[in-house]
């Protein structure tokens, strides 16, 4: 991992700091042909507030990033966020049911719903969608000073909670799952029957999404039931809104309106913003222009090199092998004498490899005792981006220039090998 860290003495100087990183980090991951993307991302554990990770797009890659191809918007799954609050949609069987324009009015009614525990379960039984369920997750939030809380997030029944997002909205230490046990010892709901109408015990948290719909399906807080008819301006405590979902593709972007659109990829590199939360720890100030003694504002900047050359290759390969950008390839050249036994050739080989080592090219000879087909291989599978073939034409003081790239296959005279190598640079 390469490390940088800033130290500022104002918001100011941490913002400047800060943007010439991202754009070095721009033109690194730029020199190195990657095709890749800076998305908005959540801190983490290392704090601070305002972070970015530079993602290299790959089907492979463990991160998960949402981007909008209209205007450029661009987020970890983490921290992405949506336009409008979704609305969740009418379905034939309750029409109007759960949506923004539903009517509001009708009576909460607590109806029976033995063994369904799950929210497909639920929609099976009340022959209703998914779409108009609520879900009730519980979780244990813990503090400074050895505070805890229970918390019931509240998010459509169709959607997956964020818990990173709930984790920066409660500005936890941490965030775990509550055990059973304890969610029933605290608030009395079963789980599978858990809701917000009348829930005691937890501090309610509620997406945003479900704000001016209505007639919802919540659990009764009671084995084998649930209420139906639910508008939660009306029926339960929504001081504490925030949005708590993870986005879905096709969701509005919260800049443009267009349809948000996902894709992987491998995080190689990451800014944060730490402001003073380890300056602050540490006692880490300077004294200002007035003579007060204040915390230093940081910057941490990071990037992952061992996963930045796995990334190159997994953008820069083929059937044959690596195909090395100029820019990071461990050689430029590999001189492939193609018979050792031929001393012509062996001359002009060791010649062409002197003539680019002085130009300051990177080079390599072979001058294995091999058969021409396994060097070539071996040439194919390490990368070199620019093969030079040393073979019977060496004579006539010819030699093959090939473009790993695009397995183009020019001739040269030896004199010129030097401007056909620069040539082919990408």
């Amino acid at each position: 991992m390469k490390d940088l860290y800033s130290f500022d003495g104002s918001p100011e100087g941490l913002e400047t700091s800060y943007q010439k990183m991202f754009e070095a980090y721009h033109r690194i991951f730029s020199r190195c042909r990657l095709n890749f993307r800076a998305v908005e991302a959540d801190p983490g554990t290392i704090g601070g507030s305002g972070s970015h990770e530079f993602v290299a797009l790959s089907e492979y890659g463990e991160s998960t990033i949402v981007t909008c191809d209209k205007c450029g918007y661009a987020a970890d799954v983490e921290k992405a966020e949506y336009g409008e609050p979704v609305p969740v949609l009418p379905t034939s069987g309750q029409a109007e049911a759960g949506s923004s324009k539903a009517k509001a009015g009708a009576a909460v009614e607590k109806v029976a719903t033995p063994g369904a525990h799950t929210i497909a379960a639920v929609a099976e039984f009340l022959k209703i969608s998914a779409e108009i369920t609520v879900k009730t997750l519980f979780y244990r939030a813990a503090y400074p000073g050895d505070r805890s809380e229970l918390v019931a997030a509240i998010v459509p029944g169709e959607r997956d909670l964020n818990e990173w997002k709930l984790h920066s909205y409660l500005g936890a230490v941490s965030v775990e799952k509550a055990a059973a046990s304890d969610v029933i010892a605290e608030t009395g709901a079963p789980f599978g029957s858990a809701g917000p109408v009348g829930l005691q015990g937890a501090r309610i948290i509620t997406d945003r999404s479900l704000l001016k719909v209505h007639n919802l399906v919540v659990g009764a807080n009671e084995e084998g039931y649930h209420f139906v008819n639910v508008d939660p301006e009306r029926d339960f405590d929504i001081s504490n809104q925030a949005d708590l979902v993870l986005v879905h593709l096709g969701d509005p972007c919260p800049v443009c309106g267009e349809g948000l659109g996902q894709a992987q990829g491998i995080e190689v590199g990451q800014l944060f913003k730490l402001w003073t939360k380890y300056s602050d720890a540490l006692g880490c100030v300077f004294l200002d222009d007035a003579g007060n003694s204040r915390p230093i504002i940081m910057g941490c900047y990071g990037i992952g090199i061992t996963r930045t050359v796995a990334a190159i290759i997994e953008q820069h390969h083929d059937a044959d092998g690596i195909i090395w950008p100029h820019a990071v390839a461990p050689y430029d050249v590999i001189v492939t004498c193609v018979n050792t036994r031929d001393s012509a050739q062996v001359a002009v080989a060791e010649r062409v490899y002197t003539m680019l080592t002085e130009a300051g090219i990177a080079a390599l000879l072979d001058d294995r005792d091999e058969r021409a087909g396994v060097k070539f291989k071996d040439a194919d599978l390490m990368g070199f981006p620019v093969r030079i073939n040393v073979g019977r034409k060496a004579a006539q003081g010819l030699v093959e220039v090939v473009d790993r790239q695009t397995h183009g296959v020019a001739e040269a005279i030896v004199e010129e090998t030097v401007k056909a190598v620069t040539a082919l640079r990408h």
